[in-house]
């Protein structure tokens, strides 16, 4: 049996209705209609189920709270180990593995700072230089070098080290989704809060790195959306990161973002190819957003530490950017995960309606807030709203919130953390950071099940 049926087994075997849900690619889960896996899955997913069975089929479809009961937990850890394994075989082509397993963009390398002298000694070694890069609004110069034939990245990174033993030089890892799971459990009702529906976003920009967003009607159609693909292939719009972009600047009617009607600036760095989410695209989209003065930037993917996705968002941090990432959906025992683990990077967890931490939240590295992540509705890439759930979600909340009071003129993060809600141990503590932020942007999805 198949590493992928024993996970199907297992799932239906406990007797869950489990959707494992993403829009290429998405760094959480997203869940609305008749429950479909989307095309053009990362990893090459595209041949798994395109969805799971359910137990109860005369339920209607359409039921955006039936969705959302039917998020349970599920072995995430699996899922992210398979979805890179489908990548690596399925795109051998394109892909390989870095000496931890990672996927990179096969063939190449990436160099940070080299000089021009340095980058002809590598020419000199049988290395080629495929482009070079000189990244003004981040003050870094790269340059993507080409792989010997039959040189493997491992092999090449190490080689490109001893050549140049005070150089930078790393992989082109590819930055994938972090999986979602979900639990059962109704959506409860939010409140209003400082934070709430009378938040005004008009006249603001947050820079966002993920896909392509919808202009999803209503909540995206009145929301302007200036859109660069940094990818292979050009841009390609995904569900995760119009969910993203509604959790920040979309309105209507129950439903808003945390900085509704908020001009975003979104940067596709994943594209329609299977190298899309590479360290290079990630860098090129930040240089843009950083030339184009956006105050925040929401991240909401994850993946391994990288040294030019490292520099880039030092970069920006040093020139009082404020980057915004999920810690990602591995659990509590794994690694941490980038950018959100890098010094001064806004870190966001996820709660659940009943202010509970995500059980697949990680937990290593840093957290700076919580936010909800789960029992709520953003917009869907057809029209009309879906179910979402992971700490995806959450970081956009919070990039929203930073955007509104960075403009008031006081130091926003001072400011968010007076607005949180102390959860947990009292004060700042590892799990919900500074406290709970966002929680009016909450929507349940009954309120807008039959909204379109």
């Amino acid at each position: 049996m198949t590493p992928e049926r024993r996970v199907w087994k297992s799932l239906r075997a406990l007797g869950f209705a489990c959707l494992l849900a993403w829009s290429a690619p998405a760094a959480g889960q997203v869940l609305g209609g008749g429950l479909p896996l989307p095309g053009g899955l990362p990893g090459g997913l595209g041949d798994l189920p395109r969805a799971l069975p359910r137990p109860d089929v005369a339920r209607p479809a359409t039921r955006l709270t039936d969705a959302a009961g039917d998020l349970v937990s599920g072995p995430l850890t699996e899922v992210r180990r398979l979805t890179a394994e489908r990548l690596l075989r399925r795109h051998s082509d394109l892909v390989e593995a870095d000496d931890r397993g990672q996927p990179v963009v096969r063939g190449e390398a990436l160099a940070v700072g080299a000089s021009r002298g340095t980058l002809e000694r590598l020419r000199r070694a049988g290395f080629t230089v495929r482009a070079e890069d000189a990244l003004q609004g981040l003050g870094l110069e790269t340059a993507v070098i080409g792989l010997p034939k039959g040189l493997s990245a491992v092999e090449a990174v190490r080689r490109l080290r001893e050549l140049d033993p005070t150089g930078q030089y790393d992989f082109n890892h590819l930055y994938q989704p972090a999986g979602a799971i979900g639990g059962p459990g109704s959506a409860a009702a939010s409140g209003q809060g400082a934070d709430g529906p009378g938040a005004d976003g008009r006249g603001l920009t947050v820079g966002v790195v993920d896909g392509s967003a919808a202009a999803s009607r209503p909540a995206l159609s009145r929301v302007r959306l200036v859109q660069r693909a940094f990818a292979p292939g050009g841009a390609r719009v995904t569900a995760h990161a119009t969910a993203v972009a509604s959790l920040i600047s979309g309105s209507a009617g129950p439903f808003h973002g945390s900085a509704p009607g908020a001009t975003l600036l979104v940067a596709d760095v994943y594209g329609p190819t299977p190298t899309g989410g590479s360290a290079q695209a990630i860098a090129a989209a930040l240089d843009w957003l950083a030339k184009e003065k956006a105050p925040v930037i929401n991240i909401s993917l994850v993946g391994p530490p990288n040294l030019l996705l490292g520099a880039s968002v030092r970069a920006l941090t040093a020139r009082g950017v404020l980057v915004v990432a999920p810690v990602g959906n591995d659990g509590p025992a794994a690694p941490p995960l980038y950018p959100a683990a890098y010094p001064g990077v806004v870190s966001v967890t996820g709660v659940d309606a009943g202010r509970r931490v995500l059980l697949e939240a990680g937990r290593a590295g840093h957290v700076d807030f919580a936010a909800p992540g789960a029992d709520m509705a953003a917009a869907g890439v057809d029209g009309g709203f879906v179910a979402v759930r992971g700490t995806s979600f959450a970081a956009p909340i919070v990039a929203g919130r930073l955007a509104i009071l960075q403009a008031r003129g006081s130091p926003a993060l001072e400011a968010l953390a007076r607005e949180a809600v102390d959860l947990g141990a009292p004060g700042p503590d590892p799990i919900y950071g500074r406290g709970l932020v966002g929680e009016a942007v909450r929507t349940d999805p009954a309120k807008v099940a039959r909204r379109r």
